[in-house]
């Protein structure tokens, strides 16, 4: 049976302290539900962090629960590399792929337990960082939930079990991210952890950082302001949440980033913006260019991304031959590899410009589709030999 969150398990972590003692252990990390991105030889780096105000002779943790192999882990108490230090604790367990796994970390005194704490849901599998537009938000017509329970999504504080709509994105519909993570998790036999950031109505220009001038303003104004110059700018705000949350990731903390948007840029005339309003393909790439290479260089590592071709806006205007060619221009220079093309998702599967359920469904697949056979020749190549 999948786990199911409750209000138990949607706290950061679950603590337990003795009756009558005051002793007790905070841990920060990792939470509940986090996914750890695993690194080559199927292992992640599970870091152990908190503070504690209890004196005691012994410092313990354990890991229960079984790997992708199905194998359970040794669950043997080990000791601290060191005890705390002015209350602090921090380590890593080295953890193979897998999860959910328990941790349990206890302070022990003459051979009886003065404090624990417990984290139910921790896993070590595949990270993805989604960002974009609408359709890579919550806008779809119908909620979706996870239905292998071995997926969840991180908004900057919190990991909670991957049901829409999902936090850190915009919108309060249904989303293509559980879609997507059951059917990785079910292929790779891992935990999916994804990470979204998505903002409705965005235009490429809203995602550059701060300082990146352009000639025409949005569509929507959403993101961007004035500049001294007379021309326009971003405001930073969605590249610095980007920015952010790959921080936090820290170093190779993610496998990729799927990104999912145009339909802001392309054709903006034909529907009736002003033509001062409209960019070209040609700046189209420029930017997701810079947009690109300037999240690498703020992550300090050369974050992979997956860019989707996507330009849809109804069935009489359903794909743009410039915007869709800007679109692969980033696969042709090596800055992104080939997304899915959604615009080849009809009518019959869309609310609008947005999707209904099925169209989640397929649009979930078709990531699958562009993603795993990648990830498993990475896999491969990373697994010793």
């Amino acid at each position: 049976m999948k786990p199911q969150p409750s209000i138990a398990s949607a706290l950061a972590l679950l603590i337990s302290v003795h009756p009558g003692n005051a002793a007790e252990i905070h841990l920060q990390s990792p939470l509940d539900f986090q996914v750890i991105q695993r690194e080559k030889g199927d292992t992640g780096n599970l870091m152990v962090r908190g503070h504690t105000g209890t004196e005691a002779q012994q410092w313990q943790y354990r890991l229960a629960g079984k790997g992708r192999d199905g194998v359970a882990l040794d669950e043997a108490w080990r000791d601290f590399p060191e005890p705390p230090q002015k209350g602090d604790f921090d380590f890593a367990i080295m953890a193979p792929a897998g999860g959910w796994y328990r941790l349990e970390v206890r302070a022990t005194k003459d051979g009886q337990s003065l404090a624990d704490a417990v984290v139910e849901h921790v896993g070590v599998g595949e990270v993805f960082v989604v960002a974009g537009q609408s359709n890579a938000g919550n806008y779809g017509a119908e909620k979706q939930q996870s239905q292998s329970g071995q997926v969840s999504s991180f908004d900057g504080n919190k990991w909670v079990i991957a049901n829409d709509p999902q936090r850190g994105a915009g919108g309060e519909g249904g989303s293509f991210m559980p879609a997507f993570g059951d059917a990785m998790a079910e292929r790779f036999h891992v935990p999916i952890g994804l990470v979204p950031v998505a903002a409705g109505g965005t235009s490429v220009r809203a995602w550059l950082p701060a300082g990146v001038e352009f000639a025409q303003q949005t569509t929507r104004g959403i993101g961007v302001r004035p500049t001294a110059s007379g021309q326009w700018e971003s405001t930073g705000a969605l590249f610095n949440k980007l920015a952010d949350r790959l921080a936090t990731l820290g170093p190779r903390g993610c496998r990729a980033v799927l990104w999912h948007q145009g339909e802001s840029d392309a054709g903006q005339a034909r529907g009736g913006a002003s033509a001062d309003q409209q960019i070209s393909g040609a700046q189209y790439a420029a930017f997701m260019e810079t947009l690109i290479r300037a999240s690498r260089e703020r992550a300090q590592w050369s974050v992979p991304w997956f860019t989707a071709q996507t330009t849809y806006h109804s069935e009489t205007d359903s794909s743009d031959d410039e915007f869709r060619a800007a679109q692969k221009a980033a696969w042709d220079k090596g800055l992104a590899m080939p997304g899915p093309d959604t615009d080849a998702l009809g009518g019959e599967l869309r609310a609008g410009v947005h999707f209904k359920a099925a169209g989640l469904q397929k649009h979930g697949a078709l990531w699958v589709e562009k993603v795993a056979p990648w990830l498993e020749a990475q896999l491969s190549a990373e697994r010793p030999r």
